[in-house]
């Protein structure tokens, strides 16, 4: 069973859609404590670094999460969904003079994009590395629907597992064990954002 990750944010129904074209048995998840009742878990979602961070503070997520992380269960991160498991963003550095943090479960900072033409919306060619296990199956360059303003950097280079380029190159996908992320949409990028979503499901 997916547990769809609830806390507030957009384009859930979307993310459950694609789960349901795909015959996988999938639910939202109610609670921190409901986590424990799945197999993998898929953290989608839309909207603000901070806005977001704070709502999974206040509904108790944030330990959940980590622990599920670092015990390596099979775990999906789409849009903000990526972004939050950095150590913090351009986006919201500091609120109410204290600092943002996120999840900090990769190292790393989520930074502007330097041109002026931002967000980035539409399709964008994504170069995914011969050796993952999310891309299997698909073109090295695959397009795939992007909506953001913010990207991830990561300290380390060896988690990146897809690149795409918008005023620079960038991390558009990582893999570390059974934890998997995408800034991309992939339940809004037709047959191959399904064909990643199959190889995910299936663990390849």
């Amino acid at each position: 069973m997916i547990g769809v990750l609830d806390y507030g944010a957009g384009n859930l129904g979307s993310v459950m859609n694609a789960l349901q074209r795909l015959n996988a048995a999938a639910r939202f998840v109610r609670d921190p404590e409901d986590m424990r009742g799945f197999e993998k878990i898929v953290f989608p979602g839309d909207g603000h670094f901070a806005t977001a961070m704070a709502s999974l503070e206040k509904l108790g997520y944030v330990s959940a999460i980590r622990e599920w992380i670092h015990a390596d269960k099979p775990f999906l991160g789409i849009c903000i969904g990526l972004q939050l498991l950095f150590d913090a963003s351009e986006e919201a550095p500091r609120v109410d003079g204290k600092d943002v943090r996120g999840l900090s479960v990769i190292q790393g900072t989520v930074r502007r994009f330097p041109g002026r033409k931002v967000p980035q919306i539409g399709w964008n060619n994504t170069k995914a590395r011969a050796s993952s296990r999310l891309f299997k199956g698909l073109p090295e360059n695959s397009f795939f629907y992007y909506i953001h303003s913010f990207y991830a950097d990561p300290v380390d280079d060896t988690v990146t597992a897809a690149e795409a380029e918008y005023y620079c190159t960038y991390c558009s996908a990582v893999e570390r064990g059974a934890l998997c992320a995408t800034q991309f949409h992939p339940e809004k990028s037709g047959a191959a954002g399904l064909t990643l979503l199959e190889n995910w499901i299936a663990g390849t």
